[in-house]
C-alpha cells in the first residue's frame, strides 16, 4: 500500500502488524486535502448561496491556504502536532461558524495523536471520533440537522467498523469516503436546523449542505493519498 508502512512482527517473518501512516505521508495527505478544498472553493461558495450567505467557499479557501502554508513549513515529525497546527490555522482564518468546527476536525483529532510519529487505523478512528464529539459540542448539531455532522458521523462510524474488522487503511478510508459522500447527499432531503441556513427553513430542501460536502471532499482526499 503506497504511503502506509507495513511492519513485520518481531521474530515472525512475513506476518504484518497494523499498518501505520508515517508523519511524512501525513504531511502529503494534509497538503492534498488543502489543494482539494482550495480547488473546490467556488463550488462550495455556490452551494452556500443556496443555503447560506455565500461566504463559505471564500472562508475555506482562506483557511486551507493557511493550512497548506503551515504544513509546508512544518519541520517536525509529530502527526498530532501537525494536525493541531492545521486546525488552529483553520480556526484563525476561516471565520464565522465554520472556523471553529472545521478547525476542531483537525485540532481535536490531532490532540489524540500528539507525540506520535506514525499512526494506525485504530488511533485514527479514535481521533476522528474525538473530533466529531467536539464538533457536536461546539455547534450543538446532531445527525439530521443538515450540517457537516451528517457527513462526518457516518465517516467516523465507517472507520470504527473497519478498525474492528481489521481492514486496511486504504479500504477503511475508501469506505469512510463513500459514507461521507452518502451523508452529504442525504442532506438534500433535510431542512437546515443550525446556523444561518436555519433561517431559510424549507427553502434549503433540495440543496446539499456545503459543510457536509466539504467533509466528503476531505475524506475523499484522504482516501486518494493512501
Amino acid at each position: 500500500m503506497p504511503g502506509a508502512r507495513i511492519k513485520t512482527q518481531q521474530g515472525v517473518k512475513g506476518v504484518p502488524e497494523e499498518e501505520k501512516i508515517p508523519c511524512e505521508k501525513m504531511k502529503e495527505v494534509l497538503l492534498h486535502i488543502s489543494n482539494v478544498i482550495i480547488s473546490n472553493a467556488d463550488y462550495l461558495t455556490d452551494l452556500d448561496r443556496a443555503c447560506g450567505d455565500g461566504d463559505f467557499g471564500v472562508g475555506m479557501l482562506r483557511g486551507f491556504t493557511n493550512v497548506r502554508q503551515q504544513v509546508e513549513n512544518y519541520e517536525g515529525c509529530d502527526v498530532g502536532e501537525m494536525m493541531m497546527k492545521s486546525g488552529f490555522a483553520i480556526t484563525a482564518t476561516v471565520g464565522g461558524a465554520a472556523g471553529p468546527v472545521f478547525g476542531a476536525l483537525f485540532s481535536s483529532a490531532g490532540m489524540k495523536l500528539k507525540g506520535k510519529k506514525e499512526v494506525g487505523l485504530a488511533e485514527l478512528a479514535k481521533a476522528f471520533r474525538a473530533a466529531l464529539d467536539m464538533i457536536m459540542k461546539l455547534g450543538g448539531a446532531k445527525p439530521g440537522d443538515k450540517t457537516m455532522v451528517d457527513a462526518l458521523a457516518p465517516a467516523v462510524e465507517a472507520l470504527e467498523e473497519a478498525s474492528r474488522a481489521g481492514s486496511s487503511l486504504r479500504e477503511a478510508f475508501s469506505n469512510a469516503s463513500e459514507a461521507a459522500k452518502r451523508g452529504a447527499e442525504a442532506t438534500k432531503e433535510m431542512v437546515a436546523k443550525k446556523g444561518k441556513a436555519s433561517y431559510l427553513g424549507e427553502k434549503t430542501l433540495g440543496y446539499p449542505d456545503p459543510g457536509a460536502v466539504a467533509v466528503a471532499l476531505i475524506f475523499k482526499a484522504i482516501s486518494e493519498k493512501l
